[in-house]
């Protein structure tokens, strides 16, 4: 794979600079996210992924989501969290795999560190940058196969790994690696928010919310690297699961 140069406006216009340009609106001023086009038939994600949620119970052996035991045609059922949630770990996961050499990728650690949006920086300081963004990644697959394992315990079906397509292939000028990576990471954020309230189960809200917590972290690094705030508001806005697979959407193929 050879990084063939390609100028920034070569890029502008396509599907994921409408994601990222949007992720930095909510972060430097404040605004919500700006949600694209939604890919064909995504937004089924939402509901009925694990195939399971009418079993799901509040508790009463009641179907979840009404307390006079009729069922909530839109309720969830954790392994359905767990789904939307993975579908978000995959996106992150191959996002890293597609763009760090170190991890199988597209950049070296030369490239990645010698960005002119670092040029503020001495090289000392932004040398071990490359090895924070390869353990992010690592992260994102421990992810992975953590909510893997867990839909399989409780006996639902793991969403598969999608196509993707991220636009950060700019030779000796990875900000678009850089400004992806923090849309990514502050859309992971606002989605555990939203989700961690549709959970169920105690000991899965208190999982969700550890890697809820970590990717905070991320998002804090990353909005750092980007020259924005690393933590803008005192209180984080979550997602619902329609806004995150919306946004989520644009990066898929």
């Amino acid at each position: 794979m050879t990084e063939d140069h390609q100028t920034e406006d070569e890029t502008n216009g396509t599907p994921f600079d409408a994601a990222v340009q949007s992720v930095q609106d909510a972060v430097s001023s404040r605004r919500g996210f700006l949600a694209g086009s939604a890919a064909a038939g995504l937004g089924a994600l939402t509901f009925g992924t694990s195939g399971v949620a009418a079993q799901q119970s509040n508790g009463n052996g009641d179907p979840k989501g009404n307390s006079d035991g009729k069922a909530n045609e839109n309720a969830v059922s954790d392994v359905d969290v767990l789904n939307y949630a993975l579908t978000l770990e995959h996106l992150e996961d191959a996002f890293y795999q597609h763009n760090l050499k170190s991890l199988g990728g597209y950049y070296s650690l030369e490239t990645i560190v010698t960005a002119d949006m670092l040029d503020h920086l001495p090289y000392v300081a932004r040398e071990p940058i490359y090895g924070h963004l390869t353990d992010i990644g690592e992260h994102e697959a421990a992810h992975v196969d953590t909510i893997v394992s867990v839909i399989e315990q409780l006996g639902g079906t793991p969403v598969e790994k999608a196509e993707y397509e991220f636009g950060t292939m700019k030779a000796n000028n990875p900000s678009a690696f850089y400004k992806t990576a923090m849309a990514l990471e502050n859309t992971g954020v606002q989605a555990y928010l939203g989700a961690l309230s549709l959970i169920d189960d105690p000991d899965l809200q208190t999982a969700a919310g550890t890697i809820a917590t970590v990717e905070a972290r991320h998002a804090s690094y990353l909005n750092h690297l980007n020259g924005a705030d690393p933590f803008p508001n005192a209180f984080d806005e979550p997602k619902s699961m329609d806004e995150v697979l919306e946004i989520a959407s644009q990066f898929i193929v």
